[in-house]
This record gives structure tokens, sequence and C-alpha cells, in this order.
């Protein structure tokens, strides 16, 4: 990614922390669809280095009480989404926008920046005191919520279709056509790769996925 881009974290923690682009390591923006391995090529970066940061867990940040993006959903959604215990329910608000696309933006528009400012914190963190790290953001929905922008280089981990599925039925005890309806409702391989710096293939075994991720972290570590 250009670092001139006003997106990219490299030009916020510039800003903020006066670190040379030259002087810091890489974001790289790691997606992948469901039972792709993202996850797990993640782990394994992490092993080799990586400063992983998970945008899953940063939305769950993001729903505590007293944060900006709570107050928010609960200004959007009502006091019903509040379970007795302060915290958000995530199934009555989880009942009120899946199904209904303008519902699920609004949401979207709450939490997707938040999640962002947030993993830029942490990423500034990580700058302060390593600033030659490579730092990976894995994010299911990194092209869905624009974030390409704001990464230097983004990965993505494919799967052959038939093979996820297998995958995601073995793992998650689901049957078919659960899968293939969240399949459906994720970009494609095709969407995904077109948006892609680097293709990782994990349509074989988690060796080949590894031998793969090596050649990549060489070039970049």
């Amino acid at each position: 990614m250009d670092e001139d881009n006003p997106g990219s974290f490299h030009k916020c923690i510039v800003t903020a922390n006066m670190v040379s682009f030259v002087e810091s390591g890489l974001v790289i923006g790691l997606t992948g669809g469901i039972a792709s391995g993202k996850s797990t090529a993640a782990r394994y970066l992490e092993s080799l280095g990586a400063h992983v940061i998970d945008a899953d867990a940063l939305g769950h940040r993001a729903y505590e009480p007293d944060t900006d993006a709570y107050r928010e959903v609960l200004a959007t959604f009502g006091e019903e989404v509040r379970s007795p215990d302060g915290q958000l329910d995530r199934r009555a608000l989880g009942g009120k926008v899946f199904g209904d696309a303008k519902a699920m933006k609004r949401l979207t528009d709450i939490m997707w920046p938040e999640i962002l400012r947030l993993a830029e914190v942490e990423i500034g963190a990580v700058r302060e005191t390593d600033p030659s790290a490579v730092v990976i953001l894995e994010a299911a929905v990194l092209f869905e919520a624009g974030w390409q922008d704001a990464v230097d280089e983004t990965w993505v981990v494919t799967v052959d279709p038939d093979i996820a599925v297998q995958r995601a039925m073995a793992r998650d005890g689901l049957d078919r056509s659960a899968v293939q309806a969240r399949m459906d409702a994720q970009l494609s391989n095709a969407e995904r790769t077109a948006l892609a710096d680097i293709v990782v293939d994990n349509s074989g075994s988690e060796t080949a996925m590894r031998e793969r991720l090596n050649e990549e972290w060489k070039r970049v570590s």
C-alpha cells in the first residue's frame, strides 16, 4: 500500500509517534472466508514473530459497557438489547439486525470504525516498544469494512469451496446447507483474491500453507 495513503496505519503512527516509514515494520491485513484457515495462518505467523491483532476480540471489547460504541448501540437499537447485568445482549441485538440489511449497516457503521480505532491504538503501542515489528490485523471483514486502505498489504487465505464446506461441517457440527448459507453471505474467493496483494492457498495440507507463509515472512521480516 502507498505510505501516503491518508488512511494507512503507518501514516497515523508517523503523525502520532514520529516513527519513520522506513523504520516501521509492515502492517498486514489477513483475511479469508469460513474454514479457510485464516486463524491457523495468524497463529503460525505469530509463532514466527508477528504481533497479531484479532479484530473479533476487539469487537468484543467495543461492546463493553461505558464505551462510546456501547452507548451508540443502545441509542440506535433500544434498551431491549441491554441485558439485566448491563452487558449488551448479543442475541437480542442479532435478532434486530440479521436479515435486515439496513439495520445491519447501522450496526456496522457503529462497530467497524470503533474496532479500527482500537486496532490503531494497539498498533501504536506495539510501535512504542518495537518499531520494526510486523503487525498482522486478522479480520474476517477486512474488505467489507474497507480496512484494506488502513494496512500496508492484504493477505488472503483461500480454500476450495468444497473443502471449506467439509472442514466447516466437521469443525462446527453444522449441516451442509447451514455452511453453504454462511459462505453465500461472504465474499467469494474470486472477490477477495481480486483485492489481495498476497494469496495463500490452503486447499492442501497445513504444512504446505506454512511453507507458503514462510516465503512471504522472509520477504517482510
